[in-house]
């Protein structure tokens, strides 16, 4: 059974900092990308970052270069994101996907359940 578990969200200030967590288990590590995604109510389901476990190759969403940094830990199966200079505009439920293959898109093989990143001005 693929499981994917998203953890380390909460509350911080604005310019703050977060590290969010993705462990995931139920399938071939190197086979597949990892990708961080966030939706705010009333919003669409924005990507974020995705890395290839293959050959670590990483994508950025314009919103979020420089300021977010995603990294794996293979021996884990462990996906980070490095959130830093965290804006308001930030907050959302932020979800890891998995999918086959080296890339990400919208519509990933396996989702985990979302962590909550709030972000007071």
């Amino acid at each position: 059974e693929v499981q994917l578990q998203a953890s380390g969200g909460g509350l911080v200030q604005a310019g703050g900092s977060l590290r969010l967590s993705c462990v995931a288990s139920g399938f071939t590590w190197d086979d597949y990308a990892i990708g961080w995604f966030r939706q705010a109510p009333g919003k669409e389901r924005e990507g974020l970052s995705c890395i290839s476990n293959r050959d670590g190759n990483t994508m950025y969403a314009d919103s979020v270069k420089g300021r977010f940094t995603i990294s794996s830990d293979n021996a884990k199966n462990t996906v980070y994101l490095q959130m830093n200079s965290l804006k308001p505009e930030d907050a959302a439920v932020y979800y890891c996907a998995a999918d086959r293959g080296v890339s990400c898109g919208l519509y990933m093989d396996y989702w985990g359940k979302g962590t909550l990143v709030t972000v007071s001005s």
